[in-house]
């Protein structure tokens, strides 16, 4: 994750890093989150978030306050809202109103910093996402069906991932069984695999890949129809896979990725 992004935009004479690249991109999304779920009276509890960090090692990186410890390792999105890190100065580009955009400084929260250790243990980082998610659905059994994002930038290095996604995704609400999405970071400029619908769709002579594509669920109809408003092309066997993804292609997934349903 040290390595530079492939097809980022640089800054100075290097490109971000995909550690960078991705921490931003994550405070972007909770922040997106937390704006479609506030209404006159505060955050609405649409959603509860975790996130596990896995390199060097694996953790819980959202921990709940001594006032609220659900037990799952998930937290509602009012209580990520009122606790990040800390607010940033930072340069956005917004609507000029003209049909144009231009750039201005703006408050942002930042709940996690850019980190890049040695290591992929992926299964075990899957093993903790299901024990969330499985004492999440304990306690939510008629909701909407817990989504697990995985990004990584390798093959994991602790075993045969596959096994870890399918016990995790056998878990299942009335609604659904548990939904995994897997998104892979690369330093190559060659274009990203996004959506696919069939193995062969994927690079054929790299085997990580298709293990990749094998892990990650079919998109639901909800999600299906959010991809085909962003112009992709789906069908019934469309999985949430994104192959050698650009930061475009990064963002564009993890929106379509927390789009269930319509909020009200």
């Amino acid at each position: 994750m040290q390595e530079p992004f492939g097809g980022a935009e640089k800054t100075g004479d290097a490109a971000p890093s995909r550690a960078r690249v991705l921490a931003d991109t994550v405070n972007d999304l909770l922040q997106n989150l937390v704006l479609r779920c506030a209404k006159e009276e505060g955050v609405r509890d649409y959603f509860h978030v975790g996130v596990i960090g896995y390199g060097q090692r694996v953790r819980r990186l959202v921990q709940p306050t001594e006032e609220y410890d659900p037990g799952t390792g998930l937290v509602p999105i009012s209580h990520l809202a009122d606790r990040p890190q800390r607010m940033e100065q930072r340069v956005k580009e917004v609507d000029d109103g003209d049909g144009g955009t231009t750039e201005t400084r703006v408050k942002t929260p930042i709940w996690f910093d850019p980190q890049a250790k040695n290591g992929t243990p992926m299964c075990q980082a899957l093993d903790l996402a299901a024990q969330s998610v499985r004492d999440w659905i304990d306690q939510h059994p008629h909701s909407f069906p817990p989504i697990v994002l995985n990004v990584t930038d390798g093959e994991a290095t602790d075993g045969d991932p596959l096994r870890y996604a399918q016990e995790l995704r056998s878990f299942a609400t009335d609604d659904g069984e548990v939904l995994l999405f897997n998104i892979h970071l690369s330093a190559s400029e060659e274009a990203p695999v996004e959506l696919p619908s069939a193995a062969d769709e994927v690079p054929t002579d790299d085997e990580y890949a298709e293990v990749l594509f094998q892990m990650s669920s079919r998109l639901p109809f909800s999600m299906r129809s959010a991809a085909e408003q962003e112009g992709y092309s789906v069908t019934l066997d469309t999985r949430g896979f994104v192959f050698n993804a650009d930061p475009v292609s990064l963002v564009t997934f993890l929106e379509i990725g927390t789009r269930p349903s319509n909020l009200r």
